[in-house]
Formats: C-alpha cells, structure tokens, sequence
C-alpha cells in the first residue's frame, strides 16, 4: 500500500456525497455569468454606451476596488468588469468549503478515521477532494465559456474569461488544501480559508487603486499588489483585450505548490490533529451560556462581526459612490433604464441607492442562511441532542436560533442603511440626515428577510437532510428573480415567487404597508410549519 491507495474509490465517495451540490454549482455558474452577460448587453448595446462606461469605471477608483481593472471598449470586457468579481469570489468560497468538508470536517467527525480503519493511504482523502474540486471547477469553466460563447462574446475572449474564473477556484482549492491541515475544526479551517479570500480581495482592490490609466482613458494597468492575489491573476489575464494565456499559469503553480505543502504538514500532524492549537476556554463558563439566548449569541457573535465589517466597508463605499453614479448614467440611458428597473422611481440617484439597498438585502439574506442552518449543524453533530437533554424545550431551542438570526440581519440592515447614507451624505453635505433616511429605508427589507428564515425553518423542519442544499437553492432562485428578474424582463409571474420583489423600493417610491404585512404573515406561517414540523419529527442521535 503506498500513501495514495484508495483514492479512486474516496473521489468516488466525494462525487456521490455531493452530487447535488456539484450539479448545482458546476450547472449554475455558467447560468449565472449568462444571465449577467445577457444584462450587460442589454444595458450596454453601442460603442458610445461602451466607452462612456469605459473610461467612467477606469477613472473611478471605487468601481476599480469593486469591479476591477477594465480592459477596452469591447462589450467582452465591460462584460468581465461587471461580472469577474461576484462569479470569482462565488467559485473562490465554494472551493474551499468543499475541500474542507471532505478533509478537516471527516477527521472532526470521525468519518476519516473510519475510511483509515481500511486500505487507505495517508494522502487517498486530500488527494481525491482535491481531483474532485480542480475537476468541477474545470468543467464549471468549460460550461462558462459555452454559456459566455452563446451570449454573442468572441470564442478566444470567452474562453479566457471562463479559464480565469476557472482559475480563481483552482487556486483556493489549494489554499483550502493547507489551511485544512492548519486548524482542529472545519469551522477553523473555513475561516482561515475565508480571510485568506478575503485578504486576497483587498490586494486586488489595493493593486487596481493604485493602478495607471491609459492615455485613452478606457484600460488600467494594475500595481504589483494585484499580481500576489490569486484574485487579482484573473484581471491580468486581460480577456477580450489581447488574452495574456500565460498568466493562467500561475494558478497551476500555486496548485501544485500548495499540494505539497499540504502533503508536507500532513505528515506532521496527527490524524484529528492540527498545526494551530486551538485556545483552551476558561475554566468556567460564563452564566448567560446556561441559556439558548445567551449560547446562540456565543455561537453567532463572530460570524455576525464579520458580516458587520464588510457590510460597513460595502455600505460606505456605495454611498461615496453614488455621486460618480451621477454623471456615469447621465450618458447612457440603457443603463439608467436598467438601474430604474432595479431601484424603480424616476429621481435616478433614489433609484440607485434603493437598488444598492436591494443588494444589500440579498447577500443579509445569506446571512441568515448561513446563520439558520447552525442548527442543521448543530443536529447532525450531536450537539443539538445534549441540547434538548436539558430543560430547554424543542420550541424554544429553535425559537431561539430564529431570533439570534433575525436580530443579526435587523443589525446588518440598519448598519447598510447608516453607513451607505453617511457615504452619500459626506458627498452631498448632509451625512446625518441620509443616514437616517437610508437606515430607516433599508429596514424596511426586513419582512422579506423574514420569509427567508420562514423557508429555511420550514425546510429544517420537514427536510433536515436537504436543508443545506434546498435552503441555499432557495435564496439563489429569490436572488435570481428579484433582483435581477426585472433587468431580464422576466414575467411578473416568476419575479412575484421571489419576497424581494414585493418590498418598496425606498427611498425611491414611497413605503406601503400591505405587501410588508403579507410578506410577515408569510414569514409567520412557514415558521409556523418549521416549528411543528421540527417537534414531531426524530432527531438522530
């Protein structure tokens, strides 16, 4: 037997544990930059259209630290511009997620040593996740670049844009390689893995500030920040504007680099075992943790510090925004159409900040599925069991876990209001006064916050198993048609599934009361159905 035996039959396992997650994630990536590509055509048909978002974006140092760098007037590139950053950072996260799932969390949960009960090698279960990830994410890129094809870009373009995206997720699947053999837990492992994306993120944001405009005002020449974020390496492949093929590399590099690093500190370290020691907790614990209150707060309070950081970072950078957003529309009607069908209303800043508000309410609602199914988690680790061992009923345990999320998104909305009005304010004059109006606006999206916590509680409670996958699947299908239904004039039929589409716009047209209370009503009944679904159902033990 030698350190890789066994590993056809693990890659085997790890394609039927996640199948679905697979399908969905190799299958909709390519749907989604489609979609997106789709939208930007449609809001930039002409040259002129083109080149006044061309030379808006690269003399616009918050659109170069959002969007990146661009790279010319071909629709491609204002296509790449717009898009890059959300489908890199979406294949970024999923990557690392999947490769700790299927190599930290199995030693946290015994699964790993149970497979090493039979003829495995040392490297079969990182060897087979790691094929798995780099396979899905080349096929997820082969698909994008069809999708991309078929949305009318040029075939070298869209290959190269779909390869750097490709790219992207190669890269963090072999950082996630070694921050899995760094921490004892897979929540650990995930965090480190997060911030690495996340320190990534402002090196590619710090490197295209920093970065030189050409003399026609429509390209960026990035600074040597860019070129150690392994985000920052799709942007340089300049896609739609001479392909640079030779910077795909550097993800393959990194690849086989941190392969051997992981390689190298497995050897090292036990099996469950990690190369950080984790903190010993004090030696008795606080009383608010007798609690479900007070135990949910623990639980949540770093995740929703995380949250708070970059809505803050996001919010007051979208506020400054909005003035630059001013004088880019003014040029292009399409695109003011288009922010009009987002934000609605016919004052345009209004309508841009009700739709930046609407963004905001989208990724809070992330938040509250990454913050509900905790309680997935929690059941499927035992914890849930010692739980309800004690005497805290199943009503409360659950009721609690629903109002420590909601309390959280309540926060992260006011936080996006206040600070997106400071940032519109210190701009127009007036920094207290928008971020009240914008703060009291932006928790108007509550109510459809609410529905979303109703469907995951209603999914836990009468499908624990497909929680994870349904509940995610769900927040995408209301992202799809709420946000992004109306720019692809899709039919009122299909945007009404989604709640976000029946909250006012504020401050963009005026507040109503009645879809809020329909939308809470709503939100009541599948939380309803969750909570009694969850008391007459088995918890396994």
């Amino acid at each position: 037997m030698n350190a890789l035996t066994g590993t056809t039959r693990l890659a085997r396992l790890v394609l039927r544990r996640d199948r679905i997650r697979l399908a969905i994630w190799i299958l909709g990536t390519p749907l989604l930059g489609y979609a997106l590509a789709g939208s930007v055509a449609g809001i930039y048909p002409d040259q002129e259209a083109r080149l006044g978002y061309a030379t808006t974006s690269a003399s616009s140092l918050v659109a170069r630290a959002f969007n990146g760098p661009i790279h010319g007037t071909d629709l491609g590139a204002v296509v790449v511009a717009e898009t890059y950053v959300t489908l890199a950072l979406i294949v970024a996260l999923l990557s690392t997620f999947a490769v700790t799932r299927h190599t930290r969390q199995n030693e946290e949960t015994g699964r790993a040593e149970l497979l090493g009960a039979n003829v495995v090698g040392r490297y079969a279960s990182l060897t087979a996740a790691l094929l798995v990830i780099v396979a899905a994410n080349t096929v997820a890129a082969a698909l994008l670049a069809v999708a991309l094809v078929g949305a009318g870009l040029p075939l070298a373009g869209s290959v190269a844009a779909a390869a750097a995206i490709g790219g992207v997720g190669v890269a963090f699947t072999a950082i996630a390689a070694v921050t899995a053999q760094l921490s004892v837990t897979a929540r650990g492992a995930n965090a480190l893995a997060a911030a690495t994306v996340g320190l990534s993120f402002v090196l590619r944001a710090a490197g295209d500030v920093l970065g030189d405009q050409s003399a026609d005002g429509t390209r960026v020449r990035s600074a040597w920040p860019s070129w150690i974020s392994p985000l920052g390496w799709g942007n340089q492949v300049r896609a739609f504007d001479g392909e640079r093929w030779w910077v795909l590399a550097l993800p393959v590099v990194l690849l086989l680099a941190g392969v051997a690093l992981a390689y190298a500190l497995a050897e090292r370290r036990d099996q469950g075992a990690g190369l950080i020691a984790p903190r010993r907790g004090p030696a008795t614990g606080a009383p608010r943790l007798l609690s479900p209150t007070g135990l949910a707060w623990r639980m949540q309070r770093g995740t929703l510090l995380g949250w708070a950081i970059g809505v803050a970072v996001l919010g007051l950078s979208m506020g400054v925004a909005a003035d630059e957003f001013d004088d880019m529309i003014d040029a292009n009607p399409a695109a003011a159409e288009a922010i009009n069908a987002m934000g609605g209303g016919a004052d345009l800043i209004n309508a841009y900040l009700a739709a930046m508000l609407g963004l905001f309410a989208l990724t809070i609602g992330a938040y509250v599925v990454q913050a509900l199914l905790r309680v997935r988690a929690d059941e499927a680790d035992g914890v849930l069991e010692a739980a309800l061992a004690t005497a805290v009923s199943r009503t409360r345990w659950l009721g609690t876990q629903v109002l420590a999320a909601t309390l959280g998104a309540v926060a992260l909305l006011l936080l996006a209001g206040v600070t997106t009005g400071l940032g519109y304010g210190i701009v127009t004059g007036d920094p207290l006064g928008q971020a009240v109006e914008l703060g009291g606006a932006a928790l108007l999206r509550l109510p459809a916050l609410l529905v979303i916590a109703g469907v995951v509680t209603a999914i836990f409670g009468l499908l624990p198993r497909w929680s994870v996958v349904l509940s995610w699947t769900a927040l995408l299908v209301f992202l799809l048609l709420g946000q992004l239904g109306a720019v692809l004039e899709l039919p009122q039929a299909a945007l009404n599934v989604s709640p976000y589409t029946h909250v006012p716009a504020v401050p963009a047209v005026d507040p109503t009361a009645l879809p809020l209370v329909v939308l809470a009503a709503v939100a009541a009944a599948l939380l309803a159905v969750g909570v009694a679904a969850f008391r007459h159902r088995d918890v396994p033990s």
